[in-house]
């Protein structure tokens, strides 16, 4: 029974299991729960060490890498939320939209972009999907290639740091690397980081951005029916111009000088991984207040789409009605909330407080 690879057919299993579309909380739970009974059942794993599962579990909570990655997607969302990604891809298609396959140029830098803000793959795929898929059918891009060159763009957010894999692996071989050296006698070896993951992965990823950007030129120049040139009325802006370098400034600078310093620290050693993502996530809260002001109270983001084209210029714009604004315990309509479940929250709350008096 020893020889039966439990490890392969888990893997397997997994997916399988995420393919039947089950929520993936309880496809991974659910399936290390039924191979270690199906390992005890054949005489492979000592039932005895799931004992120990709760210590390993709050070891892993303890941990202070892991800390850095709900803030590094929180900075990525919060670029996405005040939709600084909109305006990047507009600036950067109008900015690449004359030239064949320049637009799924822009798609591509943009997606790096995203990568090395958020660090995960289905936010800036998503994103990239819903923005800018719709504008590149309606030019004439074939559907098969811009498809690929929205998923290409997001998959960057794997080896551009950064990435949440990256991260979850400078854990897991920060501790092999560790036991190794002193299998071998060496207790006074250093620590594998997660900033010289980072180190090692950043040329790999702009290199694979060089190569995208190179294989869609290419594509474009022999194949123009399927990535075709914007026409000039869609490249102008609403004052009927190209976009000024002013412009394209006031777009590109914040978001990469707020990058260039999170990746920055951590390249250079000034600061780890998790103090780095604090503080990307504080610049991106203020990049975003800064870049959409403050919002009235009551105020909600009710965008039936991140953005879509206007009926002239194929510019990227809010969806109508995308943005509506209420007043407090009343919905877009004016209509009151106070009949909806969650608003009994609060009269709950200040009984159990009287209670508990």
């Amino acid at each position: 029974m020893t020889d039966i690879p439990l490890d392969l057919l888990m893997f397997a299993g997994l997916c399988a299991f995420v393919l039947s579309g089950a929520p993936i909380a309880f496809v991974l739970a659910g399936t290390a729960v039924l191979f270690a009974v199906l390992g005890w059942w054949l005489g492979i794993l000592n039932f005895n060490l799931i004992g120990a599962l709760p210590t390993r579990v709050f070891g892993t909570m303890n941990s202070e890498t892991l800390v850095a990655i709900p803030l590094f997607v929180f900075m990525g969302m919060i670029l996405e939320r005040a939709r600084i990604a909109e305006d990047l891809l507009r600036t950067m298609g109008a900015l690449f939209g004359g030239l064949r396959g320049g637009l799924g140029v822009s798609v591509t830098l943009v997606g790096a972009l995203l990568a090395a803000s958020t660090g995960i793959v289905g936010a800036t795929t998503v994103t990239m999907g819903m923005m800018a898929l719709p504008v590149m059918l309606r030019y004439g891009y074939g559907p098969a290639y811009s498809s690929g060159i929205i998923c290409s763009a997001g998959t960057l957010g794997q080896i551009i740091p950064p990435s949440t894999v990256l991260i979850i692996m400078g854990e897991v071989l920060s501790s092999a690397y560790q036991q190794a050296q002193q299998t071998q006698g060496n207790f006074a070896a250093e620590a594998l980081s997660v900033g010289q993951l980072f180190a090692g992965s950043l040329l790999p990823g702009l290199l694979l951005v060089a190569i995208y950007i190179t294989y869609q030129l290419i594509t474009a120049y022999l194949r123009p029916d399927v990535a075709p040139a914007l026409p000039p009325e869609a490249i102008a802006g609403a004052d009927g111009k190209a976009p000024r370098v002013r412009d394209v400034v006031r777009v590109l600078v914040p978001p990469l000088a707020l990058i260039v310093a999170v990746l920055g620290s951590i390249l250079g050693g000034i600061a780890t991984a998790t103090e780095a993502a604090s503080v990307g996530a504080v610049g991106a809260t203020l990049l975003g207040r800064s870049a959409r002001g403050p919002q009235p109270l009551g105020c909600r983001d009710r965008r039936a789409g991140p953005a879509c084209p206007d009926g002239a210029g194929g510019q990227f714009r809010p969806a109508a009605g995308a943005r509506k604004c209420a007043r407090p315990g009343s919905d877009a309509s004016g209509r009151r909330l106070d009949h909806r479940p969650g608003h009994l929250a609060g009269p709950v709350c200040h009984l159990a407080g009287v209670v508990a008096r």
